[in-house]
């Protein structure tokens, strides 16, 4: 019986390039052998032939001598304000399925900037912002400090560290500088939002019609099936508050092993709810497909009211430490189970009959 064939697409940190000036974070986003070989044994383990492939230009030669049935893409890209677009776009010449939401929705994603155009048309709360091309830019009236500083186009909370809160004119026109000119892009300021910081997984697709705003009124039906609905997270922030307020790339990375993830976080359900509510609502105005995390922060000036921060659409799959995993396996989802939990969701989408399944 012909075993379905999976292509595992990523970038090793092992495999990216390297140039003079190159900021020291950036590959953070990239994925380790544990990581991409956890996900081929997973899909081996499902009983299915899976390869690893890198994600690049030498996929125009080993994608059609492999002839993968699907590709279960994490791919991050290397160069380009779209850069997790470019697997996916190269997939569709090809016409390949693949794992995940579309080159569109991830190309939009990654600019965060654009991110919270749309939903702000959409009337999703979202911390008001400016995009800065240059230090100097006159601050919106509409901006008041404290404010948040990061750039416009990464993942990982790259260039996020405790100097992203800026209290004065003075702290904002050297942060924005720095960012400009240590990642080459525009600097994103939002209105600081102090409080906590919740991220919430989801799996699956939506199904049936779902407003592109919120309803109204407020207690009308919400739409939301077809997604399932991880635990949400929140991290342990307490022990670092002298030196990172916020989740930094530092906490990310450098301390991932070793900093506290409360899962579930201490919520109650009505703000459980009111945050799947959000998510599913991100997921369905950014056209999301099988697998997002929306991060949030809750106020604490204001009764702990939820402002959606950004979406991941290609949210990360290490083993014990990425936050999808880890809400995961706070419901007793193990890693080989999320991993086709999303692969069955897109295989489900794309109608592809698994051998001996009607």
């Amino acid at each position: 019986m012909k075993k379905l064939k999976v292509a595992v697409l990523a970038n090793l940190k092992k495999n990216a390039p390297h140039w003079d000036g190159m900021p020291e974070d950036q590959w953070d986003d990239l994925d380790s052998e544990k990581t991409v070989l956890a996900i081929v044994d997973a899909i081996r383990a499902g009983g299915y032939n899976a390869e690893f492939l890198e994600g690049d230009e030498t996929l125009m030669i080993t994608l059609p001598k492999y002839r993968p049935d699907i590709c279960f893409n994490i791919c991050e890209g290397h160069y380009g304000d779209s850069r997790e677009a470019q697997v996916p776009a190269i997939l569709e010449m090809l016409r390949i399925p693949y794992t995940g939401s579309r080159l569109l929705t991830l190309a939009m994603a990654l600019d965060k900037p654009m991110t919270k155009r749309i939903l702000w048309w959409h009337e999703l709360p979202t911390p008001a912002f400016q995009e800065f091309d240059a230090a100097d830019e006159i601050l919106n009236d509409d901006l008041s400090f404290p404010l948040f500083v990061k750039p416009s186009r990464e993942g990982t909370s790259m260039g996020v560290s405790a100097k992203s809160i800026v209290k004065t004119e003075e702290e904002l026109r050297e942060q924005v500088g720095f960012i400009i000119e240590k990642y080459k892009q525009p600097a994103l300021v939002e209105q600081y939002i102090e409080g906590r910081e919740v991220t919430v997984g989801m799996l699956g697709n939506l199904i049936g019609p779902v407003a592109r705003r919120l309803p109204h009124p407020y207690n009308a039906p919400r739409v939301q099936s077809g997604l399932h609905f991880l635990p949400p997270m929140e991290v342990d922030l307490k022990p670092y508050l002298l030196t990172d307020a916020v989740y930094s790339n530092r906490l990310k990375v450098a301390l991932a092993e070793e900093i506290d993830y409360l899962c579930p976080a201490p919520l109650d359900e009505d703000m459980v709810d009111e945050l799947n509510w959000l998510a599913a609502a991100v997921f369905r105005v950014m056209d999301a497909l099988d697998v997002s995390r929306v991060d949030f922060r809750l106020d604490i000036k204001d009764n702990w009211k939820p402002y959606i921060l950004e979406i991941n659409p290609l949210p990360g799959l290490s083993p014990d430490i990425s936050d999808l995993v880890i809400e995961g396996k706070a419901e007793g989802i193990t890693h080989p189970e999320l991993v086709h939990m999303i692969l069955d969701a897109s295989l489900a989408r794309y109608g592809i009959k698994l051998p001996g399944l009607i």
